[in-house]
């Protein structure tokens, strides 16, 4: 069908392909497997509005500028000053405002060029301390959802964790209702442009028009009967928690000695909690061989130290393992361009959070959507062949 493309796959990277293909004139299909649209943006229904995975933005890259142009970040959220005092890490078991002072240094040396082919543990404890790169690949666990970052290439590793601990002013943006609301948004403005939605339409053959696959590899690995659409990922345990609010409850904690994270969702927006009451999701990176009930009590003692005297407190909680679903890792020797190419030909083209593009999770899936649905419209006869 000459100008039509087909997207498979309702998360923020299928509605992204879906609206641009839009935008140029082509006619969309959006399948959709599950009844609801999202992936992993989607979030619990309120009171609760609890997120299956991340639910913060960074605004330095170009996905951010995507999404603006078009409205669809809606009201942004922002911590009192209160909640930033309750700011830090876990040390050697207990809350503490600073870092070590070796990972301090390491985070004022940004301009130093990390390697590709080494790993982060060995490269940069030769330059600031076992104990500092320890440290340091713990940190930014929050990002790869691995019990052993210090493995990852060096380069990979280092970009994050500049990318996160910067010492400029952080470009990190929590949008009010989280993701969901931003594709919530995203669904609106694609029907807007014509596109047609289904749910609960599970694709098990590609069609015969240029099309998009926007789903995890393994999903993708089936469709398109490719075994090669594999790449590592993190193993993490979460817990999200409502609680009775009190004081010592901390707003962020960066786990030191373990991987693990900790933020809470209703000090920037408390649109997602009943008042009096406060939300927060923890996470904790599953060790090798380790089995995810032994994940869960490690990722319960963590609370102990982020959130003092929570069990008396509960008002509601869930818990979740994800596995193979958490991001794109790149092992010593690896760079993004290294992943699953988005170019599949015969007109299929790959989108998603673990293939070949720049940035982290949600801004993968959308950066490579965006050339993903150029292939697509290219070959949907609505953008000339370069």
């Amino acid at each position: 069908m000459s100008g039509h493309v087909t997207v498979v796959g309702g998360g923020i990277a299928g509605l992204t392909a879906a609206i641009t293909c839009a935008e140029a004139g082509a006619t969309v299909t959006l399948h959709e497997a599950h009844r609801t649209l999202g992936g992993r943006g989607r979030a619990t229904e309120a009171p609760y509005v609890a997120h299956e995975g991340a639910h913060v933005f960074y605004a330095d890259g170009p996905h951010w500028g995507w999404l603006a142009e078009r409205g669809l970040t809606g009201k942004l959220g922002r911590p009192g000053p209160s909640a930033l005092l309750r700011a830090g890490f876990r040390r050697d078991g207990v809350f503490r405002r600073s870092a070590p002072a070796g990972f301090l240094r390491m985070l004022l040396d940004g301009r130093r060029r990390a390697p590709v082919d080494q790993d982060f543990a060995t490269w940069a404890g030769r330059r600031y301390g076992e104990a500092a790169a320890t440290a340091a690949a713990n940190a930014i666990s929050v990002a790869t959802y691995d019990a052993d970052t210090g493995r990852l290439s060096a380069a990979f590793v280092w970009n994050l964790l500049h990318r996160v601990f910067a010492p400029r002013p952080p470009s990190v943006r929590w949008v009010i209702g989280g993701w969901q609301a931003v594709i919530d948004r995203m669904a609106s403005h694609a029907e807007s442009l014509g596109v047609r939605i289904e749910t609960g339409s599970r694709v098990t053959t590609l069609p015969d028009t240029p099309t998009v696959v926007a789903t995890e590899l393994a999903s993708a690995r089936a469709l398109l009967g490719d075994d090669s659409l594999r790449w590592q990922s993190g193993h993490c345990v979460m817990l999200d928690v409502a609680l009775r609010r009190d004081r010592r409850d901390n707003f962020i904690v960066f786990d030191l000695d373990e991987g693990g994270f900790h933020e809470s969702y209703s000090a920037q927006d408390p649109t997602v909690a009943p008042a009096g009451e406060s939300l927060f999701q923890l996470d904790m990176p599953v060790k090798a061989g380790e089995s995810p009930a032994d994940a869960h009590r490690r990722l319960e003692r963590f609370a102990d130290v982020a959130l003092p005297g929570w069990r008396d407190r509960v008002t509601w909680r869930r818990t979740a393992t994800a596995r193979g679903r958490t991001g794109a890792l790149d092992l010593p020797g690896q760079t993004w361009q290294d992943r699953p190419e988005i170019e599949r030909g015969d007109g299929v083209f790959l989108a998603g959070d673990m293939v070949a593009a720049p940035g982290m999770r949600g801004e993968i899936a959308i950066n490579s959507a965006l050339a993903a649905a150029r292939g697509a419209l290219t070959a949907a006869g609505r953008l000339p062949t370069r």
